[in-house]
């Protein structure tokens, strides 16, 4: 018989999850059409409202990870020939660009250096009429924040474009003000600052770019004028339902549970405790000589990238922090994949406890 193996997941994601989110999973299962589940069902979407700090209706969990929410957005807005421009500073800008070319799109990638916060000026000079306008608020693969607030500003200010935002590391754990912010089309995943196991993606999309979707897109399964009469819009407005699929009724349970923990503590409150704990990390590091690599002003709380020091075998060490300590820790990305360790403290991990423990592995570890 397999061992259970407990970590503390300490890398980009998945994080440990809220215990409340652990408790939703086993509570007694139900069918996907049931009165009772769609009330979970329901209550979700407005959860999820919250969250993203929007009122928009078509607002709910699709049922796949994070990276179908990304296929989702696309699929969804991106017409052959549109011009979609995509701001680039990490890899997930870069898959961004992968997928909309896949749904025929001219696309045109405005490049960051990686590490850096992307710069609305040069985004919006890229093109003079672009249909969308996408990018990554909390870029995964270098630790970034970038301001979204200021790039929604800039694009509805010049341009008709649609603003797409990839909030996967940034819903639950930073500010996001979907609404403030001028986000027509957002997506998330569930296994981060969420702090529930990924397979799900939490997806809003305003009536501005409902209005201007593909009737038909290329993908059945994620086609949001379906989902909408299922989930999100149904509930929303008070509707009748139309059979879409079987939900994942025990990851929607999950996520009903972990938002409804988040909220009980305040959201704002939740982004105080990823803040304070992030900046701790920050701080034990820099004070144990390491050097951080995100650009000073746009490190993300929630994950923090580091340099690898000098002479310093990247993966042994991690291997020695799973073995030694259970404690996960994530590589770089691309061409950092050897020179940079990637260290997520989201959800229930982001408190003092697991900054002290984590510093005091690392610093064992490296013999500092």
């Amino acid at each position: 018989m397999t061992s259970i193996v407990q970590r503390h997941l300490f890398g980009p994601g998945p994080s440990n999850p809220y215990p409340e989110a652990t408790e939703g999973l086993a509570r007694p299962l139900l069918g996907h059409l049931d009165p009772a589940f769609l009330t979970i069902m329901d209550e979700t979407c407005d959860r999820l409202r919250v969250a993203w700090g929007t009122d928009n209706a078509r607002t709910l969990p699709l049922s796949a990870t994070g990276s179908a929410g990304m296929e989702a957005a696309f699929v969804n807005t991106v017409h052959p020939g549109d011009v979609v421009v995509v701001a680039v500073n990490g890899l997930f800008g870069q898959r961004m660009c992968e997928v909309a070319s896949r749904c025929g799109a001219e696309v045109v990638p405005v490049e960051h250096t990686w590490g850096t916060a992307i710069d609305p000026e040069r985004v919006l000079a890229a093109h003079p009429s672009p249909k969308i306008v996408a990018a990554v608020h909390a870029e995964t693969s270098t630790g970034v924040r970038s301001d979204i607030a200021a790039l929604g500003d800039a694009v509805h200010a010049s341009t008709d474009a649609l603003l797409v935002v990839d909030a996967v590391t940034s819903i639950g754990g930073i500010e996001l003000r979907a609404d403030d912010w001028g986000i027509d089309v957002g997506y998330a995943g569930t296994q981060k600052c969420l702090g529930v196991a990924p397979g799900l993606a939490p997806f809003t999309i305003n009536d501005r770019a409902f209005a201007r979707r593909v009737e038909r897109p290329q993908s059945w399964y994620l086609d949001l004028g379906l989902l909408g009469g299922y989930v999100g819009e149904a509930g929303a407005k008070g509707g009748g339902r139309t059979y879409h699929h079987t939900a994942p009724v025990a990851m929607i349970s999950s996520l009903h549970a972990g938002l409804g923990r988040i909220l009980d503590e305040g959201l704002e409150n939740v982004w105080a405790r990823h803040a304070a704990a992030g900046q701790a990390l920050q701080d034990g590091l820099e004070t144990m000589g390491l050097e951080l690599f995100a650009e000073k002003g746009s490190r993300l709380p929630d994950l923090t990238t580091v340099r690898v020091p000098d002479g310093v075998d990247s993966a042994a060490v991690r291997r020695t922090l799973l073995e030694r300590y259970d404690i996960e820790i994530g590589g770089g990305a691309g061409e950092f994949a050897a020179s940079v360790w990637r260290i997520g403290l989201m959800g229930p991990n982001a408190r003092p406890d697991a900054v002290a423990l984590l510093l005091a592995a690392l610093a064992e570890t490296l013999g500092r």
